[in-house]
This record gives structure tokens, C-alpha cells and sequence, in this order.
């Protein structure tokens, strides 16, 4: 959407999402991520911590699973999604706000650990993993991932793809001599 505010944080998981479903029984997962600024110190030759910001975090759907399932309390995560703004009144009549991140994108940062990535087996095709995006008839590429080696979850089978994107990414034919 137009002139929403866009950003991508890094920092640590306080504690595990926590996984919830709406009345429709859409899932939706919240966090809270603990971003620190550190500087050096150029007297004291040492690295010095800033202020901590807590960053309240909602997800929604196949991504709120897939961040309850995969990630936990302490890790190191990068996240990017669309700062919304919460405006209330409390019981003394004080105007109060709060700020949320609406994450679009989440995963474990690799700086200082490794991750082991598997594709999610749903059905969710199309754009960015929007079902209803999905052109009529689409069910996803996972009809050839049977026979993938296990060692590239991301990889497709050429022999068998039936790619819409026709020969892009293939070799193309050897130029003539002059």
C-alpha cells in the first residue's frame, strides 16, 4: 500500500511467538524483538551498548506458523514489514499510541549461526505466497519435489518442470562465428 512505512529490523527474540487463530481460524503470531545499538568507545576501547528498542511484532497466516514452528526465545532475527500506529484512551482519559511492526518477512539472521532451511509443503501458490493470486488450475511446483535430492529443498527437476517462465535461466544457444 502506498505511504506505509517500511522497515527492516534485527535483534533478538524475548521470549517464543505465540500462536493464536482469529474466529475465521486464521492463525496470527506476536513477538517482541530487542534491537541494541552498540558503538565503540574510542577512550575506553571497549564496545558499549546502547538503548535497548522493543519492537512488538504481529504475523499473520502460513507466516505465523511457519515463525512459531521455527523460531524461539534468544534468536538472532531479521525482519521486515510496515510500522502501524495504535491510538487509545486509558481509564485516566490520557490519549495514548503505541507502534507495531506488521511483518511481511522474517528469518533467522546468519551473522553468528547457521540455519537449515526447508520449504513449507502447503499449498499456498502465486505471488509471494498468496493463494488468491494463484492463476485457475495452479497448485504449486511440488509435484516434481519427490524426486529432488533431499540436499536442495529449493531446486527443481529441469527434465520434469513445467516452468511459466519458459527457457529464461536456460543455456542459450552458442553464438555464430564470425
Amino acid at each position: 500500500m502506498a505511504g506505509e512505512t517500511i522497515i527492516a529490523v534485527v535483534g533478538n527474540l524475548t521470549a517464543d511467538p505465540e500462536l493464536r487463530s482469529t474466529k475465521n481460524g486464521r492463525s496470527v503470531a506476536g513477538f517482541t524483538i530487542a534491537s541494541t545499538p552498540r558503538t565503540f568507545d574510542r577512550q575506553s576501547q571497549q564496545w558499549v551498548d546502547g538503548d535497548a528498542l522493543f519492537l512488538r511484532c504481529t504475523v499473520w497466516g502460513d507466516l505465523a506458523e511457519h515463525c512459531a514452528n521455527s523460531l524461539a526465545k534468544g534468536m538472532r532475527v531479521v525482519a521486515q514489514g510496515r510500522l502501524t500506529q495504535h491510538l487509545w484512551e486509558d481509564e485516566q482519559h490520557q490519549k495514548r499510541s503505541s507502534v507495531e511492526l506488521q511483518v511481511d518477512e522474517i528469518g533467522p539472521s546468519l551473522r553468528y549461526a547457521t540455519a537449515q532451511v526447508a520449504k513449507a509443503q502447503r499449498g499456498t501458490a502465486g505471488a509471494y505466497g498468496n493463494p488468491y493470486s494463484a492463476p485457475a488450475g495452479y497448485t504449486g511446483g511440488a509435484a516434481a519435489a519427490d524426486s529432488l535430492p533431499p540436499s536442495d529443498p529449493w531446486g527443481t527437476d529441469q527434465a520434469t518442470s513445467s516452468s511459466s517462465f519458459g527457457s529464461f535461466g536456460q543455456p542459450a544457444e552458442p553464438e555464430p562465428e564470425f
